[in-house]
């Protein structure tokens, strides 16, 4: 049986820097219509990023067989021989000579406060890499990505007949509300955040239920309160699992872990409940190490940590 997993999303280089002052103590209140300020950064840091990579990153360690369908600019020599390095197929990114790979440029202060500034770059282009180029697969996710990318693999895929979860993250704001329940239309799955549920029931007038409705699934994730899942007209709460809150947790990359977890679940006919438990335990993990890509596990660990918090093997 095919258990390729299609994985439409950005994939992006994140500049993290840490500024030893608190933001508050150079940033005026009453002076904020004319910022001229420097922040000097003694550490710097960068990651292998975008939801693509992420996804793909934990599912193939899980055993999965993801295929990434992204694109990079000039500058994705490192990015494209990690993924070599990995095991993972590099054959449907589509490099974009003429445009540099996305890039998050973050600065944190002492306080945990961000400033960024997000460059997508060679991303805008996921419009021209096409999804039958991938060949076949037995599911599919569109996370974030080029806006008008996103729209036409939900049309590509529909018409190829590939069920896809729609995980429209922070690239939700892009589009009209016609358009976010055309996604939920053409849609097996949708996964958010909390915030995520707010904003897409508030522009498209839809409730919970009715948004599940149209599915196979709704997955709603709320952070250390776990995660709901609404299918077949019942919703399954699915626990966090507890980390150990004195360690410096990093939440980047926690949604893409889960949504790895996910795929994994569905493609192996796992049921929800156990699908749940597995993507809460990737995000779990992949909360108490820094970066979106340096967690590390063999399928055997996460069987033996899945029993060890869950009373049961999958």
């Amino acid at each position: 049986m095919n258990k390729t997993a299609l994985v439409c999303g950005s994939l992006a280089i994140d500049i993290i820097m840490q500024y030893e002052g608190r933001f508050g103590d150079t940033l005026l209140a009453d002076q904020l219509h004319k910022v001229n300020v420097s922040f000097l950064v003694p550490t710097m840091r960068t990651e292998f990023g975008g939801c693509s990579g992420n996804i793909a990153y934990s599912l193939k360690m899980l055993g999965g067989d993801p295929r990434i369908v992204g694109v990079l600019g000039q500058d994705c020599a490192a990015y494209l021989e990690r993924f070599q390095k990995l095991g993972l197929s590099t054959d449907n990114i589509l490099i974009k000579k003429d445009a540099y790979n996305a890039q998050c440029f973050v600065t944190a202060d002492a306080d945990h406060n961000q400033i960024n500034a997000f460059h997508p770059g060679a991303m805008s282009f996921a419009h021209e890499n096409p999804i039958e180029k991938a060949g076949a697969a037995r599911i599919a996710i569109i996370s974030p990505d080029g806006h008008l990318g996103m729209l036409k693999h939900a049309e590509d895929l529909a018409r190829l007949g590939i069920p896809f979860i729609f995980d429209p993250g922070q690239q939700m704001p892009m589009f009209t509300p016609e358009q976010l329940i055309g996604f939920i239309e053409k849609a097996a799955y949708v996964t958010c955040n909390d915030y995520e549920i707010e904003l897409l029931m508030s522009r498209t007038g839809l409730t919970i239920p009715d948004i599940a409705s149209k599915l196979e699934a709704l997955i709603v994730t709320r952070g250390e309160k776990g995660s709901e899942i609404y299918t077949g007209g019942k919703r399954i709460d699915i626990p966090a699992v507890v980390v150990d809150a004195s360690m410096d947790l990093d939440p980047t990359g926690c949604g893409d872990a889960y949504r790895a977890g996910l795929l994994f679940g569905l493609v192996n006919d796992l049921g929800w409940e156990s699908t749940g438990r597995l993507a809460s335990l990737l995000g779990a993990i992949k909360i108490v190490t820094k970066g979106a890509q340096n967690h590390v596990f063999t399928p055997a660990e996460i069987a033996d940590k899945f029993e060890a918090a869950f009373g049961y093997r999958f």
